[in-house]
């Protein structure tokens, strides 16, 4: 499948002046959480119901861009060109196998761009200003964070309207959460008031395990509304698939985790309507 510059918006289509209805930075420092295949196949479960999304990947592993069936042969431009100026976003933009879903894809570079980035001016607002005024054509941006609590991430959350946080449903769930919330409320209070807590994810969950069940009802006892009701389950059809290129939609539409991502898209957008209105 050759993605590269097909991929670009076609030429001549005009594309609306307006914001996204939502930048969602997918965030949380601890890894194996589900953070990735939450970032691929809620887009894909969004862009199934015809919203315009757009995933940016901003982990050097790049398991998003990957997971889309993006070789690394045609990442000639990524998130890392964009992040130092290097390119504009139009440039490194990628359509994936999704109809309407396209991908700013990820390279190891990536890896440096703290250490880059550490001096330059601007450097937290990197990501908010590649995406001013180059998004307006997309409905969602739903953006892949690494597994740390750095400068990719803060560039995430900055740029970001609200905050999805994927959470392993294991025993040590919630005492990762605190230092992820502690970073958002410094990002609030310095750098972008109004980021707001989109929901947490409960993944992997087992419903045969009690553990499962009791750090589900912790999660829900601390964190109140924000969690949401659709839970994401253990499921080796959502392992397999980006080892096919797939998001799990296009792998096996019918298993019981494609099933649970088209749930949490379905939730995301009645809350998304309740809040932004229609």
């Amino acid at each position: 499948m050759n993605h590269a510059h097909s991929a670009r918006p076609p030429a001549g289509i005009a594309i609306p002046p307006r914001k996204p209805r939502r930048i969602i930075a997918v965030a949380n420092q601890k890894g194996g959480v589900g953070k990735t295949t939450t970032a691929i196949n809620l887009a894909t479960a969004l862009a199934a119901v015809r919203r315009r999304v757009l995933v940016v990947d901003l982990d050097p592993q790049g398991n998003a861009s990957t997971g889309f069936g993006i070789a690394h042969a045609e990442r000639t431009t990524s998130s890392y060109d964009v992040l130092m100026g290097e390119a504009a976003l139009a440039e490194a933009v990628v359509e994936s196998a999704v109809p309407g879903l396209y991908v700013l894809p990820s390279v190891i570079d990536l890896t440096g761009a703290e250490v880059e980035l550490a001096q330059a001016p601007r450097r937290e607002y990197r990501l908010r200003d590649a995406l001013a005024g180059a998004v307006g054509g997309y409905d969602y941006v739903i953006i892949d964070c690494p597994p740390a609590l750095g400068l990719l991430t803060v560039n995430a959350l900055v740029a970001a309207d609200s905050l999805l946080v994927p959470l392993q449903c294991e025993f040590f769930a919630l005492e990762g959460l605190s230092k992820l919330l502690g970073t958002v409320e410094r990002v609030r209070q310095n750098l972008n008031p109004s980021l707001d807590i989109q929901g947490v994810v409960l993944t992997m969950y087992d419903k045969r395990n009690n553990l499962s069940y009791q750090v589900a009802d912790d999660v829900r006892r601390h964190m109140g509304r924000v969690v949401y009701d659709t839970v994401i389950p253990r499921n080796i059809r959502v392992s397999e698939a980006p080892s096919h290129g797939k998001p799990v939609l296009l792998y096996d539409v019918k298993c019981a985790g494609a099933q649970a991502y088209i749930h949490l898209a379905g939730e995301m957008l009645r809350r998304d309507r309740r809040a932004l209105g229609p």
